[in-house]
């Protein structure tokens, strides 16, 4: 015989002046406290690390103006590229630069922006390069 086997068959203890407390009221007992509350998010958005926008020369921009030029002409071709440009980060200076490949839907003269098939869209000021076969096809 067993060192607590006298008292492992009893029942939970009742007091007739009390009456048991509710599952929920107990579970709140044992709720995380976030005295802090918030300081959490601020923390891990002051450590998310953004990029400076790279500022392009007049060259590197006349280059990608005559690129959407040649894309323009070759509309009817579905031309398609890859596009490396700036997305604004939201809450915070600077964002993140991504590349897409797609095939190019059309382009916005007067707003200019560039759509792609999956209907997303690109302003040229935040284009950084465009590349693909239509390019290595007019500079040879």
């Amino acid at each position: 015989m067993g060192k607590y086997d006298n008292i492992m068959r009893l029942g939970r203890p009742y007091d007739p002046n009390h009456e048991p407390m509710s599952m929920h009221n107990r579970a709140a007992q044992f709720a995380p406290f976030d005295a802090l509350t918030g300081f959490g998010g601020r923390i891990y958005e002051s450590s998310r690390l953004t990029e400076e926008r790279i500022e392009l020369c007049d060259e590197q921009k006349l280059e990608i103006n005559q690129r959407i030029r040649l894309i323009q002409e070759h509309i009817k071709e579905r031309p398609k590229i890859s596009i490396t440009y700036f997305i604004p980060d939201k809450t915070k200076d600077g964002g993140a630069y991504r590349t897409v490949t797609g095939v190019v839907h059309k382009i916005d003269e007067y707003d200019e922006r560039l759509w792609l098939e999956d209907d997303s869209c690109i302003a040229f000021v935040d284009i950084l390069s465009l590349d693909g076969p239509l390019f290595a096809e007019s500079e040879a």
